[in-house]
């Protein structure tokens, strides 16, 4: 293959991980495997997008995988990628000859001849280059992420995550995959905890065998985690607190979290000790300014027939949205205003639609807590059972912020020094693998 190079880089994308509570844990002398990291390499500021509604992961990882800003992209919601035909940086080291592999990235198509894997995110719609076996554990991750409102999942899907399990999992995370699964109930975040580790076992085997020269892993545990237990955290500084019925006040998720990726990392470090390390986090979250509920239908087209919504076929997306496809323009414009009339009792709306033309993506919004005897109203009519129709998702911990952080191990960085632009990432991945021209444009700092 022309252009092939004997070096080999490794991006590890931690979704949303806030570097100051990493130090503020590494202070007290936990998380080793991330705090040699620091020691050595420091870390990069990276910055994007500075409206707060433009502060997604699903932009912000579009912006990391194809160097341009969402004006000039264009992707807005997840799993819209599979609309757009962009150049993204595992198709562009392809095309110069170099072997690449991705596990779960967000919001990217997979636009690639052949490569030595791709398994897709949870949540896009796109082309899956794996074994059989995992592709069906891909299709159970699928589902299980998103019925997990509803802590729900098919006898099927549950056989073929068993047997993805077992071909991947490694034997040495058995026992922390057994204590994950047997305490989920009282400790629903370790479900998430489990299906990254599940990712990071299957990328590692992964990596190994098909040996690609650029291999990516995302994992979200973290920023789900982030984003209900941040007030949970023993570095958190602020004065609130979760309730004691939501979690208990002795329990860390936040750290909980953060040990386990520490640990995937070491495991990374030790089966591939030449290669380069990137490990990027996108945005970053920090603490939320009040207690914010967030609540999932439980049947969507169920309940958008209740409303008396026309429609063609609805697709659950991330924890409150949803996508509604109808027939025509004007079925979409009757279903917006319909879903728009939805109010509480309490007047507050119930969604916020973003109309695409013949698609609505949705999003529930209501964030108070909902009585068993709430109702909702369109219009003169009032509704009952809004509480049957809804899953309780989490409290509202973290929020987004717009600088994330980026430890490379092929150079060493200032985290004084001024943010890189989160778009050169891409460059950055080709100057540490390839020289001569950089498709992406020129990288912040030269490769070490």
């Amino acid at each position: 293959m022309t252009g092939q190079t004997d070096r080999s880089l490794i991006f590890l994308e931690f979704n949303e991980v806030n570097f100051d509570f990493v130090r503020a844990y590494a202070r007290e002398g936990r998380l080793p495997a991330l705090a040699g990291l620091l020691n050595s390499y420091g870390f990069a500021v990276t910055e994007s997008e500075q409206t707060y509604e433009e502060l997604e992961p699903w932009i912000q990882w579009v912006t990391a995988h194809t160097g341009k800003s969402l004006a000039e992209h264009g992707v807005f919601r997840l799993g819209d990628i599979v609309n757009h035909d962009l150049p993204q940086v595992w198709e562009c080291l392809e095309q110069r000859g170099l072997r690449v592999g991705a596990v779960s990235p967000m919001n990217a198509k997979n636009r690639l001849r052949e490569p030595a894997f791709f398994l897709p995110d949870p949540w896009t719609a796109t082309g899956i280059h794996a074994s059989p076996v995992l592709t069906r554990m891909h299709e159970a991750i699928a589902q299980a992420v998103n019925e997990n409102a509803q802590s729900r999942i098919s006898l099927r899907s549950l056989a073929n995550l068993l047997r993805g399990f077992l071909a991947y999992a490694s034997p040495a995370n058995w026992a922390t995959y057994v204590r994950y699964a047997s305490t989920a109930i009282r400790h629903p975040w370790r479900k998430a905890m489990f299906l990254d580790l599940l990712l990071a076992d299957v990328f590692v085997r992964e990596t190994a065998r098909t040996g690609p020269h650029f291999a990516t892993l995302f994992l979200n545990a973290a920023a789900h985690i982030q984003h209900h237990y941040l007030f949970c955290s023993s570095v958190y500084q602020g004065t609130i607190r979760n309730p004691e019925w939501y979690v208990r006040p002795d329990e860390d998720p936040v750290f909980e979290v953060y040990s386990l990726y520490d640990r995937i990392v070491a495991a990374v470090q030790r089966r591939f000790p030449k290669a380069r390390l990137m490990i990027g986090t996108g945005l970053h979250q920090n603490p939320h300014s009040k207690l914010t509920f967030y609540w999932r239908l439980k049947n969507h087209g169920e309940f958008l027939r209740k409303l008396g919504v026309e429609f063609d076929t609805v697709a659950p997306r991330m924890s409150r949205d949803f996508l509604v496809s109808c027939r025509s323009a004007e079925q979409a414009r009757s279903a917006e205003q319909q879903l728009l009339a939805a109010r509480a009792d309490d007047g507050a709306p119930l969604f916020e639609v973003d109309n695409r033309g013949t698609d609505l993506f949705v999003m529930f919004v209501y964030a108070r807590d909902i009585a068993a005897e709430a109702g909702f109203r369109i219009g003169d009519q009032r509704l009952l059972g809004l509480r049957a129709d809804v899953a309780f998702v989490a409290l509202k911990n973290g929020e987004h912020h717009g600088l994330g952080y980026l430890i490379d191990t092929g150079r060493r960085s200032d985290p004084d020094a001024k943010p890189i632009a989160l778009a050169s990432i891409p460059a950055l991945v080709f100057d540490s693998l390839l020289n001569g021209h950089n498709p992406f444009g020129t990288p912040p700092y030269k490769n070490a």
